[in-house]
């Protein structure tokens, strides 16, 4: 994609994605206040501010109205996901001086899903997929999250369980599995209506990377959106992730890092 076109679709991923962003559970709500859209949820669901129109006048009482509502709910941690090209160009500041903390930043891009869906791909040898459609196939994704990464997410299991339950046609999870080991895991999130279907986790056990397993799970999905008629396909990508992401066609929309509010730091 030119930068032209990149732009158009980043106006249209803000519009659909971050602004008119949908809840990820029948227990979570969206909603937009003053000039911020905020996703909340009980229990482990996720809390977070999601978009923003913020200007040097208006930044700091909106990161206070924000952190007091969360703080209000009794919420132990949130997340206000700024992009670098959100306004105004010091909000990262603003929101380290209101005691959030940033985390590693991730390149957001989005890719053609019709023409991903084409990739000449093999699965390497040792390799099957199966699609996980129960809690036994998330458990073994969160084995393989715990191998990959390296910690434990209960929040994505309780997740990954209420869209198999509740929204089964908004999720498409899989696993990669070396006979009866799973050795990487993704899923792909689809919100109707919207253009963008989000890939997630990938993640791959230490001993089998750089065997082209991410790039399988990535062709493996992009195929399911493209039948379902889903033009583009986001992501967060790390670091190790651009790369392979940008061999595959993917483009740049811009950076992103989640800052984090947590109850103790506040506090602090």
């Amino acid at each position: 994609m030119d930068l032209d076109e990149l732009l158009k679709v980043r106006a249209r991923y803000d519009a659909e994605v971050r602004e008119g962003a949908q809840s990820d559970s029948a227990q979570a709500r969206v909603e937009r206040v003053g000039r911020v859209v905020r996703h909340s949820a009980s229990g482990l669901g996720w809390n977070a501010v999601l978009w923003s129109d913020l200007d040097e006048e208006s930044a700091d009482a909106e990161i206070a109205a924000q952190v007091a509502f969360f703080a209000g709910r009794g919420c132990p941690e949130f997340e206000w996901k700024l992009y670098d090209y959100d306004g105004p160009a010091d909000l990262g500041e603003r929101l380290r001086a209101a005691g959030f903390v940033p985390e590693p930043a991730e390149t957001l891009m989005v890719g053609r899903a019709d023409e991903l869906a084409r990739l000449p791909v093999e699965p390497p040898e040792g390799i099957t997929l199966r699609v996980v459609t129960d809690a036994a196939g998330v458990d073994l994704m969160m084995e393989v999250h715990a191998g990959a990464f390296g910690t434990e997410r209960p929040r994505i299991r309780e997740h990954l369980l209420d869209q198999l339950r509740n929204e089964p046609e908004n999720i498409a999870a899989v696993l990669a599995m070396a006979g009866d080991t799973p050795v990487s895991a993704a899923r792909m999130e689809m919100r109707p209506g919207t253009a963008f279907a989000g890939l997630w986790g990938g993640g791959t056990v230490p001993q089998w990377r750089g065997r082209g397993i991410y790039r399988l799970l990535v062709a493996h999905r992009a195929r399911i959106a493209a039948e379902r008629g889903i033009p583009y396909l986001q992501v967060d990508a790390s670091d190790d992730s651009r790369p392979i992401l940008e061999r595959l066609g993917f483009g740049v929309l811009g950076v992103t890092v989640p800052y984090m509010w947590t109850a103790a730091g506040g506090a602090a």
